[in-house]
């Protein structure tokens, strides 16, 4: 039975899925070689937690058990040796993940789960880091973590059947809902986005309307939650980029990115975290 879940990485969405483990029962370790990093989950996962509870999402109690839940760990070896799931969340690097999984994959029972939180990496090219291939596999959450439905379970080459199955009861328990796409770059999920996202970024470089009015296009004429150029500015135009770049490589020419979204990154206009991408963001 899947009782402890270890998260490596405490950045925006090891903290969000470390909230969803801890919430859903599983006794959850957080992972970061940064002590104020870890801080500065914890403290986030206690906010999110003070506000599902005013907001009667959750339970007091409830609450109270989850923050309970919560180790922090600055050393990878502890974190990993008691985990029956691991869920690497770190930035999409393969040499930091991969580096990340030949070290936990030392240290881990033989039964234990690794899964990447990878938005676009080959998850059959990250098993390859380690021995238990078979039990290796694909989690991909979506931001934020404790909002978002879905989570897209990636099968590797040599992930088992068992394991597809344990994780995908795990995604239930947490409330998601999977679905279990074969590993191909960009997976489903971040190949149609990136496609929709960069079609957009090029209408809007070469003036066929203006940022709100592209995404209003999709927001009210498809019925998207949210238009694709606000959406690229929640992600990250530099985690866009790095997607484009690779799906570039492997897929061709058309997920190229557009100068406009090249530029915006070397100016240091990443979307919302520093304020200004394709929107202006100081005042919301």
């Amino acid at each position: 039975m899947m009782r402890n879940v270890s998260i490596l990485g405490s950045g925006t969405m090891g903290r969000g899925i470390a909230y969803l483990c801890a919430l859903s029962g599983y006794d959850t370790v957080i992972y970061d070689v940064d002590p104020m990093a870890l801080d500065a989950a914890k403290a986030s996962i206690d906010s999110m937690l003070r506000k599902g509870v005013e907001k009667g999402k959750v339970a007091e109690a409830k609450a109270s058990e989850a923050i309970a839940r919560v180790q922090l760990v600055p050393d990878l070896e502890p974190a990993a040796s008691g985990a029956d799931l691991i869920i690497e969340a770190v930035p999409e690097d393969f040499e930091l993940k991969e580096d990340l999984f030949a070290q936990a994959d030392l240290f881990c029972g033989p039964e234990t789960i690794l899964a990447s939180n990878t938005s676009s990496i080959s998850i059959s090219r990250l098993a390859a880091t380690v021995e238990r291939r078979d039990r290796f596999i694909g989690m991909h959450f979506f931001n934020p973590p404790h909002a978002m439905k879905l989570i897209e379970i990636v099968r590797g080459e040599r992930t088992s059947d068992e394991t597809v199955e344990q994780v995908r009861a795990i995604a239930i328990e947490m409330g998601k809902t999977p679905i279990v796409v074969r590993d191909s770059p960009g997976f489903a999920t971040s190949r149609l986005g990136v496609a929709i996202g960069l079609e957009a970024i090029r209408m809007l470089e070469e003036g066929v309307a203006s940022a709100e009015d592209i995404d209003r296009a999709m927001e009210l004429g498809y019925n998207h939650p949210m238009g694709p150029l606000r959406l690229t500015d929640l992600v990250g135009l530099d985690v866009r980029l790095g997607i484009a770049e690779y799906l570039a490589s492997t897929l061709g020419p058309r997920f190229e990115p557009p100068q406009l979204l090249r530029d915006l990154v070397a100016q240091g206009k990443l979307g919302k975290k520093t304020g200004e991408g394709f929107y202006r963001w100081q005042s919301e």
